[in-house]
């Protein structure tokens, strides 16, 4: 089930990211990022989280002094994957030619990030090396997770300016709403998978003392 929940968490959080790309209204800094590189350097948008993953594990492990996070890799990869993977489906799918359509098409892609960013990191398995960035400085700076996700939205949104990445109203929204929602659907998310796992225990248990029975 923890596994389950794993990849669950990161094809909503990669459906949700495609979602803020195509409402054309400006992606996260960190997403804007990766798009930027993808258009001036060539590469696709999938592949430059796997390669920014690699740079931020490094980082993550002087900053943690701690050994890099190898296992980071599997989730950045299986999210580089999701991303090129839900742009493809999504790249003929363009209903978004009035406002009000791209906003709400950006404000879905945004809760769902919020939603799969914090039902995956519940699991504790090799988290995004940018969210595990985000705990490390939550941790280093004895503060919450508002703060330190708004503080790393910050520097890469300077970084996406400078590549000139797709940064619009939306990359704002981003900015001030994003660590907020993690931080609001962090509690919810683990009420839910406590309830989910206790529920799928007592149906394993169960099942196992019906088999008993029989024999």
């Amino acid at each position: 089930m923890k596994y389950v929940v794993y990849v669950g968490g990161i094809l909503l959080l990669t459906l949700g990211i495609a979602l803020t790309i195509q409402s054309n209204l400006g992606a996260s800094p960190f997403d804007a990022l990766l798009v930027g590189l993808s258009l001036n350097v060539g590469l696709s948008v999938g592949s430059w989280e796997i390669i920014l993953a690699c740079v931020l594990i490094c980082g993550n492990a002087l900053l943690s002094k701690q050994k890099p996070e190898v296992l980071g890799l599997l989730t950045a990869f299986i999210t580089g994957l999701g991303i090129d993977l839900w742009l493809f489906l999504l790249q003929n799918w363009a209903p978004f030619e009035m406002w009000y359509s791209k906003l709400c098409c950006f404000g879905i892609g945004l809760i769902i990030i919020g939603v799969g960013t914090s039902a995956y990191l519940h699991t504790n398995f090799a988290p995004i090396p940018i969210d595990r960035l985000t705990l490390i400085i939550q941790k280093l700076a004895k503060t919450n997770l508002l703060l330190s996700r708004t503080l790393i939205y910050l520097t890469f949104l300077l970084a996406a300016m400078l590549l000139n990445g797709p940064i619009g109203v939306g990359t704002l929204l981003t900015v001030f709403l994003g660590g907020v929602l993690l931080n609001f659907f962090m509690p919810l998310t683990k009420r839910a998978l406590d309830c989910i796992l206790t529920n799928s225990r007592i149906s394993q248990n169960h099942t196992k003392d019906h088999k008993r029975s029989i024999t």
